[in-house]
């Protein structure tokens, strides 16, 4: 009785979310039809690509819009995007397309998460384009398996395939181990291009190995894998490498992603990875770039609560053994869970022979990030992770707190007594 209930509510959930895709439309007189229209998924780097393509479009000359989890931007208005969903619910998405083409606009990206498909919130949207760069496990909780997650996933791509528009493209990172789901659901079908991405070849052949081209930011390793990726459209869009290349050399980053707060005497970075995978790579970015011989890694690690993907504390908290020479945990979104209780989970898996002298429990993240801050020395790296650009702490019973991790740490760095 229960799951027949289950499944029930289930049907109309995705019922209400449906009509809402479709009366938005209509509502909004159908703006994708007048807009090309990108959507990009995977598990990470989503947001940083969509800026790495609308950076490349507008270096080209054209006008853009793009919608994500760090900000809303349409021409050269711009806002931080509000909410935890990656996806905007309701009218959201169809009075952001329009706003687009009564700006002027003539591209519009738009980042897609799984729990957004799944509610349809991508829906009645004439997609021209699909991107798939990664899948690790995330959400696992929420949809019941890796599988499913990745089904949804995957999803988008058979709903981008059934777009009225006459010609669809598909970008496809064929360095994760899962693209062949994706190119299983467009493979021989008609009305479709398909376009292969490496991050590999990018450099071999763009870079002629040289990824400093890029500049200090893109040729992070992790960050070569959106630039590929937005190297791809640009191709399909007939952008020639020079502007490509400019635009990419020339850009700032992504607030929240990989973000440098300070760099002497001790660097501070803020960085929203919050999957063992993401955590890890930034970790060794920052070892490997950041870190001078001497220097120390101290790292401010929480992770999010409300029965969110459990089973990764522990793997967060033994790859911080294997990075971090100090480990600070702490607070994230705990939402109805006991914050102390996260830090101890995450805490479980840290490695037998770190030494629990250089382990900090800190709820307060304020405190938590002062703690750190009063351990640094030169040549150390402070980095703080989970948070990024998030505008709030997401507590018990639906409250938030005001949030601004980048802020926190500036007024922190004011208030520290300088190193002699």
């Amino acid at each position: 009785m229960g799951a027949r209930h289950d499944d029930d509510m289930n049907i109309l959930f995705s019922v209400y979310h449906l009509c809402w895709a479709f009366f938005g439309n209509i509502l909004y007189r159908f703006p994708s039809r007048k807009l090309f229209v990108v959507g990009v998924t995977g598990t990470k780097g989503k947001s940083t690509t969509l800026e790495l393509m609308s950076s490349i479009l507008e270096a080209s000359g054209k006008r853009t819009a793009l919608l994500s989890s760090v900000r809303r931007k349409i021409g050269e208005l711009s806002q931080k995007s509000s909410g935890k969903n990656t996806m905007p619910g309701r009218f959201a998405i169809q009075k952001f397309l329009r706003d687009a083409v009564n700006a002027g606009c003539t591209h519009a990206f738009i980042e897609v998460s799984s729990q957004g498909v799944l509610q349809y919130r991508h829906k009645f949207i004439e997609w021209d384009a699909a991107v798939f760069l990664n899948i690790t496990p995330e959400h696992i909780e929420a949809h019941g398996s890796f599988e499913r997650y990745r089904g949804a996933k995957v999803l988008f791509f058979k709903d981008v395939l059934d777009s009225p528009k006459l010609r669809k493209y598909f970008i496809i990172n064929v360095d994760d181990g899962s693209y062949t789901y994706f190119l299983d659901v467009i493979k021989d079908k008609t009305g479709c291009d398909v376009i292969f991405f490496s991050k590999n070849k990018f450099v071999m052949e763009q870079l002629a190995d040289d990824k400093k081209k890029l500049g200090e930011w893109v040729s992070a390793d992790f960050n070569l894998e959106n630039a590929s990726a937005s190297f791809a459209l640009a191709q399909i869009l007939g952008i020639e490498w020079p502007t490509v290349e400019r635009a990419l050399a020339s850009f700032k980053g992504v607030p929240g992603r990989l973000d440098v707060v300070r760099r002497e005497p001790f660097s501070v970075v803020v960085d929203y990875a919050h999957t063992p995978d993401s955590l890890f790579m930034v970790y060794d970015v920052l070892r490997s770039d950041y870190k001078t011989s001497y220097g120390r890694m101290m790292c401010v690690l929480g992770c999010a609560g409300g029965g969110r993907d459990k089973w990764k504390r522990p793997k967060m908290g033994k790859i911080a053994s294997e990075k971090c020479d100090i480990i600070i945990l702490t607070n994230e979104d705990p939402y109805d869970e006991n914050p102390s209780e996260i830090i101890t989970q995450i805490h479980s898996g840290i490695l037998p022979n770190f030494p629990e002298s250089n382990v900090y429990e800190i709820v307060d993240r304020r405190e938590a990030i002062r703690k750190a801050l009063s351990l640094a020395r030169a040549g150390d790296v402070v980095v703080a992770t989970g948070k990024g650009s998030e505008s709030s702490i997401h507590i018990a019973h639906g409250k938030t707190i005001p949030w601004n991790e980048r802020e926190v740490f500036e007024e922190e760095l004011r208030n520290k007594t300088p190193l002699n």
